[in-house]
This record gives structure tokens, C-alpha cells and sequence, in this order.
């Protein structure tokens, strides 16, 4: 058997980026897995490379078991994170740095992907999360996530169905439509500083989260009840410059708002919407999840 191309092995990148940033929710852990595990290819001997009968196989494998010491020491990372940790938002691909990144950097954006979806996947253990992501969203068979998990079949089948019941648990998701007509409708209120056209389109349960990492001011905790988010977002606007602008953009493959002040992105929107209403908006800030978004 001859030694795979390199060609053959960089057209894997793409698959193990979009891995790796569903497994860790940063793309920028994405991407330092994804060159470890290059990496990790290339201290292998000549010989050994051309013993592996599937290279792509041999990859995702590492790449995984990478993810999964690093889940196990995120928990303590964010422990000491200033404030809510959001997974990092990522634009629509024709969105990225003008078009300036390699397609082979972009994440596909599906319903695996959206902000919602992340985050409840951060309840999550380590394991059930590789588990699921592999079996559920990349259609790996349980024998080869058990080699990956070190579990036997049956216990990953039982951690993706775990994590299965957590992810049907926690959506009731609304169409693309009804979601991009409520926030848009959301926008106009919010610009108008209308409180009473805020809290008719919040649930009366809805949690606004931000994300500032330290870096900026962001609420140090969740704020929960549609009419304390509607009056506090109102007071967030009416401190912000007089030159932000409010933008729909898709982030994570939903409709959402980027805020940018003097062509700089300085905050990313996303929504949760069900029965009609926005249950959930997190308000990414932390300057180190928003490189990747368009300055224009």
C-alpha cells in the first residue's frame, strides 16, 4: 500500500474542522486540534502511514480523542471564565473576513450548529457529547465511537441517547421564517427603545446571557423574565455610541443581529424562539470570539 497523498489528507481538514468546533464550541480550539492532529500524522514513520487503511478514519480518531481530553479540561477553564461562557459564533460563509478564509476553515451551518444547540450541549459530559456528535450528527457506528470513547458499544449507545433526550428536551424550534420575521421585528423595537413592543415579543420566561470574557462589560449573570430583559436591553441601547448599527445577519445558521460600531463587529446576537416568542438571546462581546466576522 503506498503512503496517502497529501492532497488526500488535507481534503480532510474541512471534515475535522467542523468536527472539532461541534465538539468544543470554539473555532479557534477547532483549529489548534486540527493542526495537533496533523501534526500527530507526520511524526508517524513512513511505514506506518501506509498501513493505514483509512487515513480520514485514522484522523477523525485522533482528532476526537484530542476533543475529549480537552472537554475534560474546558470544564475547569470556564469555571474560571469571567462571567457566562457562550460558545463562539460563527458567520455564514459568505460572511467570513469578506471571503478572505480558506472554505476549508468554514464551518458547515446546520441545526448542529446553532447557538441553542451548543449550548445544551455544554450540560453535557465529555463523553455523551462525543458520543452523540459522532454517532447523531457524523453517523460514526457505536463500534467505531466506542474505540474512540473507550466505552463498549452499548454504553455509547446509552450516552447518545442521553444526550438525545437532553437536545429533544430543551427545543421546540420555529421555522427559519417565523424566526427572521421575530427578529426583525425585535430589531425595530429594540432601535425604537419600545419597552412594551419588546416585552410582547419576549416570553415572559425569556433569559438574555452575555459573554464578555473579562474583556468588556457584559451582565455578570443571566437576566431572566421578558420584562427585566426588555427594560435592561433598553438601557443597553441607550448607552451604546451614537454610530452602532444593527444588522441581520445569520450567525450559526439562524437569523440573528451583529452590532458594529465604526465598521467593527463589537457584539453578535442569537435567538432561541418557541410558541411564538424569543426565549432566549445570547449576546456574544468577548473580542477574542468575533475575529472571524465581517468588518464592513
Amino acid at each position: 500500500m503506498s503512503e496517502p497523498s497529501l492532497s488526500t489528507i488535507m481534503s480532510e481538514r474541512r471534515q475535522l474542522i467542523n468536527l472539532a468546533y461541534r465538539l468544543l464550541g470554539s473555532l479557534a480550539d477547532a483549529e489548534d486540534v486540527v493542526q495537533e492532529t496533523y501534526a500527530r500524522w507526520y511524526t508517524l514513520s513512513r511505514e506506518q502511514r501506509e498501513a493505514i487503511d483509512s487515513p480520514g478514519g485514522w484522523l477523525t480518531t485522533v482528532a476526537s480523542r484530542i476533543c475529549l481530553d480537552l472537554l475534560g479540561s474546558a470544564r475547569v477553564r470556564r469555571e474560571r471564565y469571567v462571567g457566562e461562557w457562550i460558545p463562539e459564533p460563527v458567520p455564514d460563509g459568505s460572511e467570513w473576513l469578506g471571503g478572505a478564509v480558506d472554505p476549508a476553515d468554514r464551518v458547515t451551518l446546520d441545526e448542529s450548529v446553532n447557538i441553542a444547540f451548543l449550548v445544551v450541549l455544554e450540560s453535557m459530559t465529555p463523553a455523551e457529547r462525543v458520543a452523540f456528535i459522532l454517532h447523531d450528527v457524523f453517523h460514526y457506528p457505536f463500534a467505531e465511537v466506542a474505540e474512540i470513547v473507550g466505552r463498549t458499544p452499548a454504553a455509547c449507545r446509552q450516552l447518545a441517547y442521553s444526550a438525545r433526550r437532553r437536545i429533544r428536551g430543551s427545543r421546540t424550534p420555529a421555522t427559519p421564517a417565523r424566526q427572521t420575521r421575530l427578529v426583525r421585528a425585535f430589531k425595530r423595537a429594540w432601535e425604537a427603545r419600545d419597552i412594551d413592543a419588546l416585552i410582547g415579543l419576549l416570553d415572559p420566561g425569556a433569559t438574555a446571557t452575555g459573554d464578555g470574557g473579562g474583556l468588556v462589560t457584559a451582565a455578570p449573570r443571566p437576566i431572566e423574565g421578558g420584562e427585566h430583559v426588555a427594560r435592561y436591553l433598553v438601557d443597553v441601547i441607550g448607552r451604546a455610541p451614537a454610530d452602532m448599527a444593527l444588522l441581520e445577519r445569520t450567525v450559526n445558521g439562524q437569523p440573528g443581529l451583529v452590532a458594529q460600531c465604526d465598521g467593527a463587529t463589537v457584539a453578535v446576537y442569537a435567538f432561541d424562539v418557541a410558541r411564538g416568542r424569543i426565549t432566549q438571546i445570547w449576546a456574544i462581546l468577548n473580542p477574542d470570539k468575533l475575529r472571524r466576522w465581517t468588518m464592513c
